[in-house]
């Protein structure tokens, strides 16, 4: 028999977890339908194993270079087995608690197992069963990418979705895919001990963040023992005596495991979209300005839909679709995204970099940088290989880039400025907590707002003499 709901979410990922709860406190009648494990990729495959790793290798590497704190290197006994079950153990305690299916159901959210698809403008069929809706919110995700590439498939390959589940890595890697996800765990393998080639087909690392930052990253991953190779073109893969070995025509590279991290694609197969008029393209599902379907009673949110990849940009998103279903007046989702690459040090992002700026602004665009060799407390924790920039309009924050230690809890201030249109110097009137890394925002703002104040030095009263 069919149900009547007010929402039906599908996927129970990042943005699904916060529209059912959401959804839930508003008193509305919802089920959510989930074909795996409730918590996404964020919690399975991506944000909480990743940085449990990178948690474990930072670790490692602060004992391997003890000698930068006045205290004697010790080269660490790695148990990788052990690494990976302490990644399963943070991995359960989190489903057991925040995500857990009896927390959604003691909400009044009606959890349903199974594959859904859209058997109408009102309506999801899941395993023979029909959930009648009043909306419903598309937010299945993304998955791997995984390119056609000869010899793949027979090598046998890892991906973000697969290498958190093995009971112990291999102990060397070739990662074919250097944005945040290829990254992150190259650097992360490489500080737990494991040999590890880095493949980027484009001329820099993370092709979307602050160029000059990159190279500085690339350098320091360099610096670390991982082999990055830029503008490498894989053409193929084959196994020899027991090794995978990837064939490129700048050279050929063997390790004992393979990790593919070339970018996500929508998971939109099977959802039955084009039976019930919903459009999709190679980014995903296509959402209008209010994240609003081609079919108006089906709204679609996070990777689905192709805006931003991230797992706070889909929690945001979800809040404006429910917002925009059940309340008058119609909100937009934010354009103005920061994102964070979890290595060491952080590299976080925030609006345009300087060169956009410039593209766009021409001679109104400036920059203004900062490096952490001025930051006492990134002297006192050893810490100095960092720099902040930001791109200006008329002194107006239009971008802003952070290669620094906790990066990505720096760049809030800045992204609060850039969305209020805040001049630059105006940050000097907030009272930065000292020593911290965000002194150093402090400093360009105080340089700022010296360099307005001579400006009008005419008008400074002197002693008479």
């Amino acid at each position: 028999m069919a149900a009547r709901y007010d929402l039906v979410i599908v996927g129970m990922g990042s943005a699904g977890l916060v529209a059912a709860e959401f959804a839930a406190r508003l008193g509305l009648r919802v089920a959510a339908v989930e074909s795996d494990r409730i918590g996404g990729d964020c919690l399975w495959t991506g944000c909480v194993p990743s940085k449990t790793l990178l948690a474990a290798a930072r670790a490692a590497h602060t004992m391997r270079t003890a000698e930068r704190h006045g205290l004697p290197a010790v080269e660490p006994e790695i148990d990788h087995a052990r690494v990976w079950r302490r990644i399963r153990e943070v991995q359960q305690e989190i489903a057991s608690t925040d995500d857990s299916p009896e927390r959604y159901e003691a909400m009044g959210v009606q959890l349903v197992r199974g594959r859904a698809r859209l058997a109408g403008p009102h309506a999801v069929a899941v395993e023979g069963r029909t959930l009648e809706t009043r909306f419903v919110l598309l937010c299945t995700g993304s998955r791997p990418a995984v390119p056609e590439l000869p010899g793949l498939a027979e090598a046998g390959f890892e991906t973000s979705e697969s290498v958190f589940e093995l009971e112990a890595p291999p102990a060397s890697w070739v990662v074919i895919g250097g944005g945040p996800i290829g990254t992150e765990l190259a650097q992360g393998f490489r500080r737990l001990g494991m040999d590890v080639s880095l493949l980027q087909r484009g001329t820099r690392l993370l092709p979307r963040d602050e160029p000059e930052l990159t190279q500085r990253l690339a350098d320091r991953l360099r610096d670390e023992g991982v082999d990055v190779q830029l503008e490498t073109s894989v053409e193929r893969v084959e196994v020899s005596n027991g090794k995978k070995v990837v064939y490129g025509r700048e050279g050929r590279w063997e390790a004992d495991g393979l990790l593919v991290a070339a970018g996500r694609t929508p998971a939109i197969a099977g959802l039955g979209l084009e039976e019930v008029g919903v459009r999709a393209g190679a980014r995903g599902v296509e959402v209008d300005a209010h994240l609003r379907t081609s079919v108006p009673s089906i709204y679609a949110v996070g990777d689905v839909a192709g805006r931003y990849l991230f797992t706070h940009s889909a929690a945001a998103e979800a809040g404006v679709a429910l917002r925009n279903m059940f309340f008058p007046g119609k909100d937009k989702p934010a354009e103005l995204v920061p994102w964070c690459t979890f290595t060491d040090p952080e590299l976080a992002h925030a609006g345009l970099t300087v060169s956009e700026a410039r593209e766009r602004y021409g001679k109104d665009a400036e920059a203004a940088t900062i490096e952490l060799t001025r930051s006492d407390r990134a002297r006192a924790e050893a810490e100095t290989e960092g720099r902040i920039v930001l791109a200006l309009r008329k002194d107006k924050i239009v971008g802003a880039h952070i290669l620094a230690p906790s990066a990505g809890e720096l760049i809030h201030e800045l992204v609060l400025a850039i969305r209020k249109g805040i001049r630059l110097r105006k940050l000097f009137e907030l009272v930065h907590v000292y020593p911290t890394i965000s002194t150093s925002i402090s400093m360009l703002a105080g340089e700022a707002a010296v360099e307005n104040a001579l400006r009008y030095r005419r008008l400074v009263r002197k002693e008479s003499a």
